[in-house]
C-alpha cells in the first residue's frame, strides 16, 4: 500500500505528533469462507476517502483538521493467530499515545486483537457488534481466529451488544446474551430499538462495524451480503446516538470486498467512517462546554495509559 495521507488531507493535518486520530488500516483476508477480497478492502476505502467532501453538512464541521494520521498498515499473514497478536499489538501501542485509534479491515477476524486491546485499555468496555452475522463461534476450521469468531472472546471479557444480527448457525446461541441482541427482524418493528441497545450500553464504547450490517440494495460488495439490512439515514441516527450518549474510545469497519465495477460500496463505507469521526468530535466539543479545565477533556480521560510522547 503506498504511502498517502488519509483523505488526501494536507501534511500539517497527517502527522503522528499533532493528529488526535490514528487510521490503521488490516487488508487481510485469510479466513473467509465465501467471496474473497477484504484484503483489497482498505485500498478501496482510502482511494474513495480522496474523493469526497471533507466539509460534513450535518454536523457543520471539518472533521479532518482534528488530524487523522494514516498509520502504516498492519500486514502480517503468516498465520490467524499472527495476524491477531499484530494487531493487538499495535492498536495498543496507539492507544498508549491517547490517540482515537481507528481500523479499517479486512475481514472480520482482524476485530479480535482490536478488541482486545481495547479492553486491556478502558475499563468497563462496552462492544457494540454491528453486523448481520452472530460471529460468535469459539472456534473455526481449526483456529479461534476465525471471521466467524469474531466476536467470541469479546462475548467472554466484555459487555457485548450485538444488532441487526440476521444470520448464524444454532449453536452460536449458547454464548448469546439475548437481552443484549437486537435481531434484525425484531428491529423491524419496533421503533423503540435505538434506545433499547443505548440502555445495554456501559460508559465506555468500542464499535465493531461489519459493512454487512447495511443492507445489500445500499452495500453489495461485501463477502458475505445478506437481505434486511440497515438503511443509511437510520444507521446514522442511531450512531449519532451512541457518540453523543456514550464516550467511544474507538471503532473499526470490515467486510468491505470491493466490486471494480461497482465503486459506491467504497464510497458508502468511506462517508461512514468520516460520519462517525464527525460525530466523535462534535459530540466531545458538545461535552466539552460542561467541562472548567483542561484536565476533564474527553481525551484526558480515554486510556488508562499516559501519552509517551517520546515514542513519536
Amino acid at each position: 500500500m503506498e504511502k498517502r495521507n488519509y483523505a488526501g488531507i494536507p501534511d500539517q493535518y497527517a502527522k503522528l505528533e499533532t493528529a488526535k486520530v490514528v487510521l490503521i488500516p488490516v487488508p487481510y483476508d485469510g479466513t473467509s469462507t465465501w467471496q474473497k477480497g477484504a484484503d483489497k478492502g482498505p485500498e478501496a476505502f482510502l482511494n474513495a476517502s480522496e474523493n469526497m467532501e471533507l466539509y460534513d453538512i450535518e454536523t457543520d464541521s471539518e472533521v479532518y483538521k482534528e488530524g487523522v494520521y494514516l498509520a502504516p498498515a498492519v500486514t502480517e499473514n503468516a498465520s490467524p493467530e499472527a495476524m491477531v497478536d499484530a494487531v493487538h499489538e499495535t492498536t495498543k501501542k496507539y492507544i498508549n499515545k491517547n490517540k482515537f485509534v481507528t481500523l479499517f479491515g479486512g475481514e472480520h477476524s482482524i476485530s479480535i486483537g482490536t478488541i482486545r486491546a481495547f479492553n486491556e485499555c478502558f475499563n468497563n468496555l462496552t462492544v457494540l457488534h454491528i453486523d448481520a452475522h452472530a460471529d460468535l463461534r469459539k472456534e473455526y476450521e481449526g483456529t479461534k481466529c476465525n471471521h466467524a469468531c469474531a466476536v467470541y472472546e469479546a462475548s467472554q471479557t466484555t459487555n457485548l451488544v450485538q444488532v441487526g444480527i440476521r444470520s448464524m448457525d444454532i449453536t452460536e446461541k449458547s454464548s448469546m446474551n439475548m437481552e443484549k441482541v437486537f435481531f434484525a427482524h425484531d428491529m423491524a418493528v419496533n421503533e423503540y430499538w435505538m434506545d433499547d441497545v443505548i440502555d445495554q450500553l456501559t460508559g465506555n464504547v468500542f464499535i465493531t462495524f461489519d459493512l454487512d450490517a447495511i443492507d445489500p440494495s445500499l452495500l453489495p460488495s461485501t463477502g458475505t451480503p445478506e437481505p434486511g439490512g440497515l438503511f443509511y439515514y437510520e444507521t446514522l441516527e442511531f450512531l449519532k446516538k451512541v457518540f453523543t450518549e456514550r464516550n467511544v474510545v474507538g471503532f473499526d469497519i470490515v467486510e468491505l470486498c470491493p466490486n471494480e465495477n461497482e465503486k459506491s460500496s467504497d464510497f458508502l463505507a468511506a462517508k461512514l467512517y468520516y460520519k462517525m469521526l464527525s460525530y466523535k468530535f462534535t459530540s466531545n466539543m458538545e461535552d466539552e462546554e460542561d467541562y472548567s479545565d483542561d484536565d476533564s477533556s474527553p481525551f484526558n480521560k480515554l486510556s488508562k495509559f499516559k501519552s509517551n510522547d517520546d515514542d513519536y
